[in-house]
């Protein structure tokens, strides 16, 4: 059947060469297989006649059958005339109008000859109408075949072509007459049968022709599984086959730099969390495979300090360990950060970003070939050439989206096995996105925050209330805290957002002339920007106004106030992680989210939930519903978009569960995938990854 599946869609009745180009051009659709999984994005269902008499103004799309009585024509200026056609089905007459194509209209459709009409009903001067309805001869159209009528997403082009979704119907339905059945099944029985699913033949022609809610919502079933299936069963592969391939370091002991550490340089009493996360780590260490650990934790959670204690574990088993950041400022936090840490233990930890150069450089790199660098942080500087380690057997990346997987390939070969990889992030997964994205990391969270931090309160101000915020933030100074104010910065509007901010600065200075400000944004020159953050972390400058370029990392315990201009132009995912600047001293933070009153349904539903919680992953979740996983930040800018048909992972978590389950019970019976009644999901696997799907994007 595959044959039938890989024939030119140009052969389809209704397409031919011109609108092939325009399908292939504008969806990528160029087979019988790629029209097939081309899936309709709702339905209406025409398996219902009404009565024009059973008629109301709120009723959505109806089905009439009667007859024209009679045609009307109006002018509507030069060459433009509206159609009326009287229409009448034994009980009350209707009005079908049409503002364009009078001739065509009148040419078409015949007075006293019997039709289906379908549309959306409205009433003019006491009259129902249809604009613009569907017409078709009532001879032509079996009721009983009918059903629920499939709606396809189209663009400008392909309708302005002759595209449009009722014409990529019939396309549809000519290439399935055209294919024989039973459509060849790519699920084994002891799934479909344990799990009811459809047969792969009744989904395919179920989900363009359903009869009713019932068919259609059992053939969209059938299809997410698989879809899911097949991708869980790829990461799951790709995890078992990682495992086996590499062997791990095996770190037995927790020695004297460990255990000096715990006793004498802890700075607060670990939270359980981070006691559940260590032992997970010392587990997979211990085990003798590789570990690769996903370690999710809200900003201020306390990953820092699980990671350096990892690493400390490698350094008693005599290994190198290392750190790897996504900007220069993050890089340097870090080293700050462990090395106050440390304090006095006898540890050499060193950086190696861009800014390290020539002689100084050359002492990191060859501390690192002769093993005196014990703990080395960095920027993807790490994973160039000419950094050589003695033994590197602990990796930490921290904030996994702004990294490449051969970016990380590359340090996995900086060693004879590949390193323990704890990968760190401060934007909280759901766990569906997570089991798709990092499918093939085990996932460890701190989801306590550490004693002593008050949570965040948010409050929402309109922009006409600027005046009594701007007394607020006077106040919060004169008490010592320093203040964040953040500008929108979007790519579409970069000019006019760097202006906004130039001005604003401008302003600001004005309103707050007997405070210092800083101003950082991301078209800066490195050295300016690092001077402007370095003169307010040290307390030097009270206000720091800023576009999102301080959403990553930046720790200055005295800021106790976020204000985030303009709002409504921000996801939740980056309204979190803003917010999360402040809180981390012991004082009481604010965060306010300022817009204009005029706000959509959803702009209003996203500052509500900023709002209504401080928690990641309640945050998270809610961004997966509004905005769908391509958009989510990290996973459309690393090459992690999903090339998902019909499954939607934000509103599909119970069906990537069941795909998990069964993906993961079969890589359980059959690891090295030889196991004959699996033979035919390893070779649909086969087939997939030869497909435009980004497998490798995937995993």
């Amino acid at each position: 059947m595959a044959g039938i599946f890989d024939q030119d869609v140009m052969y389809v009745p209704g397409v031919g060469p011109r609108k092939k180009e325009i399908l292939s051009k504008e969806l990528n659709i160029n087979t019988f297989g790629d029209l097939i999984e081309y899936y309709p994005y709702k339905y209406v269902d025409r398996s219902r006649i009404y009565r024009s008499d059973e008629l109301s103004p709120d009723m959505p799309f109806v089905q009439l059958k009667g007859k024209i009585l009679s045609f009307e024509e109006f002018d509507m200026g030069p060459r433009k005339k509206r159609v009326i056609a009287h229409f009448y089905d034994g009980g009350r007459v209707v009005d079908l109008v049409w503002f364009t194509r009078a001739q065509y209209i009148t040419k078409s459709y015949k007075v006293n000859t019997e039709y289906i009409i379908f549309g959306k009903p409205t009433v003019f001067n006491s009259r129902f109408q249809i604009a613009h309805p569907e017409v078709e001869e009532a001879g032509e159209l079996q009721l009983s075949t009918m059903g629920m009528q499939p709606y396809y997403n189209t663009t400008e082009k392909m309708k302005n072509s002759g595209l449009t979704s009722r014409s990529i119907e019939r396309v549809v339905k000519n290439m399935l007459e055209r294919i024989p059945a039973p459509i060849d099944e790519t699920l084994p029985p002891f799934i479909t049968a344990r799990l009811h699913l459809v047969s792969r033949d009744e989904a395919l022609r179920h989900v363009h022709y359903p009869h009713d809610t019932d068919e259609m919502q059992r053939a969209r079933l059938r299809l997410k599984f698989e879809e899911l299936f097949y991708v869980q069963l790829n990461i799951l592969r790709y995890a078992a086959d990682q495992r086996r391939k590499y062997r791990g370091y095996v770190f037995a002991r927790v020695g004297q730099l460990f255990n000096t550490f715990f006793s004498d340089h802890l700075p607060f009493t670990l939270t359980n969390a981070q006691k559940r996360v260590i032992r997970e780590i010392r587990r997979d260490m211990g085990s003798g495979r590789q570990m690769n650990r996903l370690l999710q934790g809200d900003v201020g959670s306390g990953k820092t300090l699980v990671a350096l204690m990892s690493m400390l574990i490698a350094l008693d088993n005599g290994y190198q360990a290392c750190i790897m950041a996504p900007t220069e400022i993050l890089a340097e936090q870090h080293l700050q950060t462990i090395r106050a840490f440390l304090g006095d233990m006898p540890i050499r930890v060193e950086l190696l970003t861009g800014i390290v150069k020539g002689k100084r450089r050359q002492e990191v790199l060859d501390g690192l070939a002769d093993g005196s660098v014990q703990i080395l942080v960095g920027t993807h500087a790490i994973i160039e050439d000419p950094v050589q380690f003695l033994q590197l057997g602990f990796a930490v990346v921290d904030e996994q989206h702004r990294f490449g997987v051969a970016q990380r390939a590359k340090l996995w070969a900086k060693s004879d096995n590949p390193p323990h990889v704890l990968v760190m992030t401060a934007t909280p997964i759901p766990r569906t996105l997570a089991m798709t994205i990092y499918g093939d990391l085990d996932v460890s969270v701190i989801d306590e925050l550490p004693p002593g931090r008050k949570p965040i309160q948010t409050e929402h101000r309109y922009d006409n209330q600027i005046t009594s915020l701007y007394e607020s933030i006077r106040r919060q100074v004169r008490m010592g805290r320093q203040i964040y104010i953040v500008f929108p910065l979007i790519k579409e509007s970069e000019k006019m957002d760097l202006k906004n901010l130039e001005e604003g600065f401008e302003a600001l200075q004005e309103v707050f002339a007997e405070f210092r400000l800083s101003k950082v944004h991301g078209k800066m020159k490195a050295k300016d920007k690092e001077e402007e953050m370095t003169r307010f972390v040290k307390g030097e400058t009270q206000i720091l106004v800023a576009t999102t370029v301080i959403e990553v990392g930046v720790n200055v315990p005295n800021a106790s106030v976020m204000v985030i201009l303009d709002a409504q132009r921000f996801g939740l995912s980056q309204l979190h992680q803003l917010r999360g600047r402040v809180g981390r001293g012991a004082d009481q933070s604010y965060c306010i989210l300022v817009t204009p009153y005029q706000l959509s349904k959803e702009t209003r539903r996203r500052i509500d939930i900023m709002c209504d919680t401080n928690d990641g992953f309640q945050i998270a979740e809610a961004d997966l519903k509004l905005r769908g996983p391509g958009d989510l930040e990290g996973t459309q800018q690393s090459g992690m978009a999903f090339d998902l048909k019909i499954a939607d992972i934000a509103r599909d978590g119970q069906i990537v569960q069941m795909a998990r389950d069964e993906a993961q019970q079969i890589i359980d019976r059959d690891p090295t995938c030889e196991r004959p009644e699996y033979a035919m999901l390893w070779q649909r696997l086969t087939e997939l990854r030869k497909t435009n799907i980004n497998w490798g994007a995937i995993s």
